[in-house]
């Protein structure tokens, strides 16, 4: 509208001058520095006014320099209903182009989606302050780790949970792995293929989870005991720092928030339904992730600290630990087990005995006495009640319920 209206200026100021030309009020070469044209177009132009075709002198509008034929749109838009239908215009205009060789312009894509109905923008939440904390200078300075618990796979398989840790000098992801749930036992798994990888950080930063951290109840002054993961993580010298809020250690959330969106429609589109084949896909597309949304650190000094320790001593550090006391028949008990302890000899010196047990990230058991691994049988109890926290208590219940569906499913068969 803005260059027609531009174009009927021009044409009403050259039909003047024209005109003027044709009263022989000027000359043609004084019309000619008035429109900043030559003698000769002036010329031309007089020919075409004493015909009265004023229509040449405005030149025909033919669509901008960024127009698209209605064929690409269409084929946009008959691939973005075929395979991104529940994708943002961003990242479908990147998967257009990577996987179809289509190249369009998110905002030209969220346009067009709009207009055919695959695309409604969001309403904007309500705004709280909370104001940004500089990064850390290092990478490796501080890591923010946090577990997301969603239906990853779109019903294909259960619900997990996926454990992220972000670096908070760079925001790129240094590891992911999907865990059935939030478990100490899986962030043992994952701190280990961290610092195996890195090395050492200074510090995570987590939230307050049980896992984290625990306060006990029952003292008058509510004194915090070390859980198992933070007794590990003092005696690998790593500070845990555990965050008042979500907002606090936003990186994280945000990444997940980004994960929730991205790596569920990619493993949909690679049919990845597992947790076993989504982590054999993690690291290449942790690969892609931070080379899109990294940054570069203000400093290039790694913090990093080199890993002291054997691989060894490095899983029983990242195990969980308990003290038992031997009986006089060679017997202790730890997760509904009796451990019948097979020793040389009589075995009158480990009667009484303290022991530690400790349950390594692999997942085998290991009695310990006086720094050496001792022999054991295992007699089974009946199972107890199990106990589960508020994040383990939906695998639970999916597990739950997939039995009664098997079940009933069992007995329509039958009849």
């Amino acid at each position: 509208m803005l260059k027609g209206l531009r174009a009927r200026e021009g044409l009403m100021s050259r039909v003047a001058v024209l005109q003027r030309v044709a009263d022989k009020k000027i000359t043609q070469k004084e019309a000619g520095k008035e429109l900043e044209l030559t003698a000769r177009h002036i010329r031309r132009l007089m020919q075409i006014f004493k015909g009265g075709d004023f229509g040449q002198f405005v030149p025909k509008w033919k669509g901008g320099n960024r127009s698209c034929k209605p064929e690409f749109k269409q084929a946009v838009l008959r691939k973005v209903k075929e395979l991104y239908h529940d994708f943002g215009p961003t990242f479908a205009s990147e998967k257009l182009e990577e996987d179809h060789g289509l190249k369009v312009s998110k905002e030209t894509l969220r346009k067009w989606m709009i207009e055919a109905g695959l695309w409604h923008g969001k309403k904007r939440r309500k705004a709280s302050i909370h104001q940004s904390r500089e990064r850390r200078c290092r990478f490796g300075e501080l890591v923010q780790i946090d577990g997301s618990h969603h239906d990853w796979f779109e019903g294909r398989a259960n619900r997990c949970c996926l454990l992220v840790m972000i670096d908070d000098a760079t925001s790129k992801i240094v590891y992911m792995r999907f865990e059935e749930a939030e478990t100490t036992m899986g962030y043992m798994r994952s701190i280990a293929s961290h610092v195996l990888e890195y090395g050492r950080p200074v510090a995570y930063y987590s939230d307050k989870h049980s896992i984290f951290k625990t306060t006990n109840d029952k003292c008058v002054d509510r004194i915090t005991t070390d859980t198992q993961l933070h007794r590990a993580l003092k005696e690998l010298k790593i500070e845990l720092i555990c965050a008042h809020s979500p907002q606090a250690k936003g990186r994280v959330e945000r990444a997940n928030g980004i994960l929730q969106d991205r790596l569920i429609k990619e493993m949909r589109l690679k049919n990845i339904s597992s947790i076993e084949e989504a982590n054999q896909y993690l690291p290449s597309f942790i690969k892609s992730y931070n080379a899109k949304f990294g940054v570069g650190p203000a400093s290039r000094e790694d913090a990093h600290r080199p890993l002291l320790t054997n691989n060894e001593e490095l899983d029983f550090i990242l195990s969980k630990r308990e003290i038992r006391k031997v009986s006089k028949n060679l017997e202790c008990s730890f997760n509904n087990k009796i451990y019948q302890i097979q020793a040389v000899g009589h075995g009158y010196r480990l009667r009484q005995a303290s022991v530690t047990i400790c349950e390594t990230r692999q997942g085998e058991t290991k009695i310990i006495y006086e720094g050496k691994p001792l022999a054991y049988t295992i007699l089974e109890r009946t199972p107890g009640p199990k106990e589960a926290d508020d994040k383990e208590l939906n695998l639970i219940l999916d597990r739950l319920t997939m039995q009664k569906y098997d079940r009933q499913y069992i007995t329509q068969l039958a009849s």
